[in-house]
């Protein structure tokens, strides 16, 4: 019966997990996409959803500057598309970064040998992001201490195999759980923010480096849906985070 009461008290922590998650990811919407003018620097991240690229075509487009792709998840998933795409990037002369799930049900250790077995070491390639949410991750939902230990036992094993501080993909309700207060519990890292509802504070630019502004988007190159997103304006020609871009 206690197993039982476990069992059902963390599906519901899950679902409210999860529910607030959306809510606070949606609260604004809709709103006004950024434009050129006040974010020159734009891009998309894809996976194998996308289906196949048209590079050629996304790389004529003045908003995709950059291109953030899946290539893995936990310690085995390793994205079907993800080989292709990182070459066909690279051809279109796009600037490329990979990102991985980090599940909270597979050890960090484990997880960044499955993304070193998976992604290239380039040293024009963004540095490695991990995706960190509730939406489709397991039934756990984690502590402040055992998140903070298998994230940095995940960068303990990496070892700076992968040039650049790592990109933390989340969004405000995330951070303000796990991270707000506690930046010193992991390692240093550049913020990539989700918010399709409303547009983060640009003053804030000091504190987040790329804003995912929309999941909807629609270009050339590509069937269906694609994410959106911008470099802070303040960052301009980023070439600590972008190092490609500097020539550029």
């Amino acid at each position: 019966m206690k197993t039982l009461y476990r069992t059902v008290l963390a599906v519901v922590i899950l679902a409210v997990a999860v529910a607030s998650y959306l809510a606070y990811d949606r609260a604004m919407a809709p709103f006004t996409p950024p434009t050129l003018a006040d974010y020159p620097i734009q891009g998309v991240d894809i996976s194998h959803h996308q289906g196949a690229i048209d590079w050629q075509a996304l790389a004529r487009q003045p908003n995709v500057r950059f291109a953030i792709m899946k290539a893995t998840e936990g310690g085995d998933h390793r994205d079907k598309r993800f080989a292709e795409n990182w070459k066909a990037a690279r051809d279109a002369g796009i600037v490329r970064g990979a990102y991985h799930f980090f599940t909270f049900c597979r050890p960090g250790s484990e997880q960044a040998r499955n993304v070193m077995g998976t992604v290239p070491v380039e040293m024009d390639a963004m540095p490695i992001a991990i995706d960190l949410e509730f939406t489709g991750n397991c039934g756990k939902v984690p502590t402040l201490e055992e998140l903070s230990a298998e994230i940095s036992a995940f960068f303990d094993e990496l070892n700076g195999a992968y040039p650049g501080k790592p990109i933390f993909y989340l969004n405000q309700q995330f951070f303000d759980q796990y991270l707000k207060g506690n930046e010193a519990r992991f390692p240093d890292h550049y913020l990539w923010l989700r918010s399709i509802g409303q547009a983060p504070k640009r003053e804030d630019c000091g504190g987040w480096s790329i804003w995912q502004f929309a999941d909807n988007g629609g270009l050339d190159g590509i069937k269906g849906s694609v994410d959106l997103n911008a470099l802070c304006p303040s960052e301009t020609g980023f070439a600590h985070l972008f190092p490609a871009l500097a020539a550029k």
